[in-house]
C-alpha cells in the first residue's frame, strides 16, 4: 500500500496538465485526492505503529548492491506523514483560491504534488540509498517550483541557488550514508539504528550525513538559499516552509541522532550549529519589511530551535523536538496562507505600506493573531507547550557542558521569535497613522472569500484545540518519540506543570520580547549602524562567480578551437593509459603464420605504400586518393581471403568516403597548410608514430589474448542446420544479429533523409528548386 501511494502521487501528478485543461482550477481537487488517501491509511495504520508493529513493504531490484526498494511507516513516519501529506491537502485547496486562471496551472499542480510525493519518499524510506533518491527529488522539484515564474530573473537565480547548496549537501550526504551502510554491513535504515556501528569510518559518515542535513534544513551557514525561495509563489513556501523540504535534513537528523550523537564531535556540532541558527535567524527576521522574508527567517530560526532538540540523542528533548516538530507545522503554514491573502487582498506584503487591515479583514487578523501567538509561545497555545517541554527538556540536564549553552541559546532565541511575531501581526494588520496619510494603506482591500481563509484558519483551530488540551497529541508524541529512541519514556503533555523554572523561563522570554519589540525602532536604527559584514549569500555569489571566471579561463585554454590540438589530445590520452599497460609483459610477438601467399604480402606492401603516400602528399586531392588507395587495398584483402561480401561492402563504403571528400575538398585550400613551427611539426609526428606503435602492439597483444574458442566456429557450425543457409556472412546478418542489421539501417536511413533534407533546403535557398 506505501507503494501505491507513491504511484498515486506520481499518476496524478502526470495526469494534472490534461485535467487542467478541462477543470482549469478543479485540478488542485483532484490532485489532494493523493496526499488525502495518504493521511487516511497512515491514520489507520497508526495504532499498529503506535504499538510496535510499523508497515513494511519490500521490492527487490539489485539486492547485492543494497538498492532494494524498502518502504517503512513507524510512528515517528506517521507523525511526519500528517505534516507532509495532512498540510499538502490544506496547500492544495489554498491554491485554488490564490491562483487565478492562467494556462500553467497544471504544471504548477503537477510539480507541488511530485514534490509532496517527493517528501512522502523521504520520511518512508527504509534504505537509505533509497532515500538519498527520494531526498534529491525534493530538490529537483523545489527547484522547478521556486523557479516557477521562470521569466523573472530573481526567481531563476533563486531556484538555482538552492539547487546548487541543496545539490551540493546531498552529495555529502550520499557519501556519508554509503560509508555508514559500508560499516554497518547493511543499508537498510532501520537495521543500521538497531545496532550502529562505531569507530572512524562511523563517525566520518555520521558527519557527512550530518553536512547535507545542514544544508536541506537551512543551518548556518546555508541558511542564505531559503530566504531567497521566497521567489516561488506562496503556497509553495507555506508548503515548504512548514512540512516538507526543510524539514527533511531534521528529519534525517532526528533519526540518526540516538544512535550516533555520543561519536566525536556530533552533539557539539549539532547544538552549536543550532544555536546559531536560531539566533541568526531571529536577529535578521527583525529587519525584514517584506512579511514572506520576515517568516521566511522566522523558519530558519525556528529549524535551529528543532536542530536543537533533535539533533542532541537525549531522550527528553527528542519527545520535546517531536512537539514542536507538529507546532511548527501548523502556525507556520497558516501564517504563509495569511500572507498570502494579505498580498492577495491588499497587492502588497510590505508592512511599510499596509494599515488598517486588522479592521478590513478582522477573520484574518485573527487567524494572524493565533498563529502568530502560538509562534512567539504564549498559552494557551500549542507553540507555548512546545516551548515548555523544550525548556524542561534541557534544565534537568544530563547533556554536557554544552546543555548551558544550548539553553541560553534557545531563551534568547525564544525572545527573538516574540518580538518578530508581534512584529508581524503589527506589520500586517495595525494602523499607522504616518502610512495611511502617504496613501499605502491598502484601502481597497477587502475580506477574502470564506474558503480562501479556511484552510488558515483550521490550523488555527488545531493550534487552539491541542494548546488547550494537549493529552490529544501526547500519544502520537510518545509514540514519535519512542520510534526513534526506544529510551524515551511516556510522558504526559500539559499546559499547567505548576510554578516551576522552564515557566519563569517563559515569563522572562515573554517580559524580554515584549520589551524589545517596544523598541523596535531602536533595534532597526542598530541593525542599520552595525558594520557590514560578509555574510553567507555574499560568499555563495562571490564563490559563483569565481568558480565562472576560472571556467571561462580553463575553457579558453583547452577549448580553443584547434581541431588539431583536440586529435592530439584524445590519441595521447589513448596511446598513454593502455600502451604500458600492453608492454608491461613484454613486446607481443606473433603466433603463427604471418601471411599465406605472396599475393597478400604483395597486398599489404601496395596498403603500406599508400599510407606512406598520404602521410607525405602535399595536396589535399592526392592524400584523398592515397587514402582510398588504403581502402581499396583491404578490399583486394577480403577478395584474396575468400569474402566477396566484405569486400564488396568496402569498395562501396570505399566510393562513397571518396566521393564526399571530393565534395569536401571544393570547399577547403587545395594544399595543406604549411608549418613554420618545426617544434609542432616535431610534435604531430611523434604523436602519429606513438599512435602507429600502439596500434601495432595492440594488434598483436589482441590476436593472441584469446583464451575461449571463437565465435565463429558456433556461427559456421549452425548456419547451414539452423538458419538453412550456405553464406555465413549473410546468416549473421540477417538471422544470428538480425536485429543489429536493422538498427544499423534504420540510423543509415535516418542519415540519409537527414542529409537530403540539408540538400533540399539548401537548393530552396539558393532558388534552385521550389517547395513542393
Amino acid at each position: 500500500m506505501l507503494l501505491a501511494l507513491l504511484g498515486l502521487h506520481a499518476v496524478l501528478a502526470a495526469a494534472a496538465p490534461a485535467v487542467s485543461r478541462r477543470l482549469g482550477r478543479g485540478v488542485f481537487a483532484v490532485c489532494a485526492v493523493a496526499p488525502a488517501a495518504t493521511v487516511a491509511y497512515a491514520l489507520a495504520r497508526a495504532p499498529a505503529a503506535f504499538d510496535g508493529a510499523p508497515a513494511s513493504e519490500t521490492v527487490a531490484w539489485a539486492g547485492r548492491l543494497g538498492l532494494d526498494l524498502q518502504l517503512r511507516l513507524d510512528a515517528f513516519a506517521v507523525l511526519m506523514v500528517l505534516l507532509v501529506s495532512g498540510i499538502g491537502v490544506l496547500i492544495f485547496a489554498y491554491c485554488a483560491w490564490y491562483f487565478g486562471p492562467r494556462p500553467d496551472l497544471g504544471r504548477f499542480a503537477a510539480t507541488l504534488l511530485a514534490f509532496a510525493g517527493s517528501m512522502l519518499g523521504v520520511v518512508l524510506a527504509d534504505n537509505v540509498l533509497v532515500l538519498y533518491v527520494f531526498w534529491e527529488l525534493t530538490t529537483v522539484t523545489s527547484y522547478l517550483l521556486i523557479g516557477f515564474d521562470h521569466e523573472k530573473g530573481s526567481a531563476r537565480a533563486a531556484a538555482l541557488q538552492g539547487l546548487l547548496v541543496t545539490a551540493a549537501g546531498g552529495l555529502v550526504m550520499l557519501a556519508g550514508l554509503v560509508v555508514l551502510g559500508e560499516a554497518a554491513g547493511t543499508y537498510t535504515l532501520s537495521a543500521m539504528l538497531a545496532d550502529p556501528p562505531a569507530g572512524g569510518a562511523a563517525t566520518a559518515g555520521a558527519l557527512l550525513a550530518l553536512g547535507g542535513a545542514f544544508t536541506k534544513s537551512a543551518q548556518v551557514p546555508f541558511h542564505f538559499w531559503l530566504a531567497g525561495a521566497m521567489a516561488a509563489p506562496t503556497p509553495v513556501s507555506a508548503y515548504l516552509h512548514s512540512a516538507t523540504m526543510v524539514k527533511a535534513g531534521v528529519y534525517l537528523v532526528a533519526r540518526l541522532a540516538p544512535a550516533f550523537a555520543l561519536l566525536g564531535g556530533w552533539r557539539e556540532l549539532v547544538v552549536g550549529v543550532g544555536v546559531a541558527t536560531m539566533l541568526l535567524g531571529g536577529w535578521r527576521a527583525l529587519r525584514q519589511h517584506d512579511l514572506k522574508l520576515l517568516l521566511a527567517y522566522g523558519t530558519v530560526s525556528q529549524l535551529g530551535f528543532m536542530m536543537i532538540l533533535l539533533g542532541a540523542g537525549v531522550p527528553e528533548a527528542t519527545r520535546a523536538g517531536a512537539v514542536l516538530l507538529l507546532a511548527h507545522g501548523a502556525f507556520k503554514a497558516a501564517l504563509f496562507m495569511v500572507v498570502g491573502i494579505v498580498d492577495h487582498q491588499a497587492g502588497t506584503r510590505d508592512l511599510r505600506r499596509l494599515s488598517g487591515l486588522g479592521r478590513r479583514m478582522p477573520a484574518t487578523f485573527w487567524v494572524a493573531v493565533v498563529a502568530a501567538a502560538s509562534m512567539a509561545g504564549l498559552p494557551p497555545l500549542f507553540g507555548f507547550v512546545a516551548k515548555e517541554a523544550a525548556f524542561e527538556a534541557y534544565l534537568h540536564g544530563g547533556i554536557g557542558p554544552i546543555g548551558p549553552i544550548a539553553l541560553g541559546g534557545m531563551a534568547l532565541g525564544s525572545v527573538l521569535t516574540f518580538a518578530y511575531s508581534a512584529r508581524f501581526v503589527w506589520g500586517a494588520f495595525a494602523d499607522k497613522p504616518d502610512v495611511a496619510r502617504a496613501g499605502h494603506d491598502g484601502a481597497g482591500a477587502h475580506a477574502p472569500p470564506a474558503a480562501f481563509l479556511a484552510p488558515a484558519a483550521l490550523l488555527a483551530v488545531v493550534t487552539v484545540a491541542i494548546g488547550v488540551l494537549p493529552s490529544f497529541a501526547a500519544g502520537l508524541v510518545n509514540a514519535a518519540a519512542a520510534a526513534l529512541d526506544p529510551a524515551v519514556e511516556p510522558g504526559t503533555l500539559a499546559l499547567w506543570h505548576g510554578f516551576n523554572l522552564a515557566l519563569w523561563l517563559s515569563a522572562l522570554v515573554i517580559v524580554a520580547g515584549v520589551a524589545l519589540f517596544a523598541r523596535r525602532r531602536e533595534v532597526e536604527h542598530l541593525q542599520a549602524r552595525l558594520p557590514s559584514m560578509v555574510d553567507a549569500a555574499q560568499a555563495y555569489h562571490g564563490l559563483v562567480k569565481g568558480l565562472n571566471r576560472g571556467a571561462d579561463r580553463v575553457t579558453g585554454l583547452v577549448q580553443n578551437g584547434s581541431l588539431p590540438v583536440y586529435l592530439g589530445t584524445i590519441l595521447l590520452t589513448v596511446v598513454a593509459l593502455p600502451l604500458p599497460a600492453l608492454l608491461s609483459g613484454g613486446l607481443p610477438t606473433p603466433d603463427g603464420v604471418i601471411a599465406e601467399s605472396l599475393l597478400q604480402l604483395a597486398v599489404i606492401g601496395g596498403v603500406a605504400v599508400a599510407a606512406i603516400g598520404t602521410v607525405l602528399a602535399r595536396r589535399r586531392f592526392a592524400a584523398v586518393l592515397f587514402l582510398g588507395g588504403v581502402g581499396y587495398g583491404v578490399a583486394i584483402l577480403f577478395v584474396v581471403q575468400g569474402a566477396p561480401d566484405l569486400a564488396l561492402t568496402q569498395l562501396l563504403v570505399e566510393t562513397l568516403s571518396l566521393v564526399v571528400f571530393v565534395l569536401v575538398l571544393r570547399h577547403l585550400p587545395e594544399n595543406f597548410e604549411v608549418h613554420h613551427w618545426r617544434l609542432g611539426q616535431a610534435f604531430r609526428r611523434a604523436v602519429a608514430g606513438l599512435v602507429g606503435v600502439f596500434v601495432f602492439v595492440f594488434v598483436l597483444a589482441a590476436g593472441q589474448a584469446r583464451t575461449s574458442p571463437p565465435v565463429s566456429e558456433a556461427y559456421l557450425a549452425q548456419a547451414l542446420p539452423e538458419a538453412g543457409g550456405r553464406n555465413v556472412v549473410n546468416v549473421i546478418l540477417v538471422d544470428f544479429r538480425g536485429f543489429d542489421t536493422l538498427g544499423e539501417i534504420t540510423v543509415l536511413a535516418v542519415a540519409a533523409l537527414g542529409i537530403a533534407g540539408l540538400v533540399r533546403a539548401r537548393r530552396r535557398e539558393r532558388g534552385d528548386e521550389e517547395p513542393a
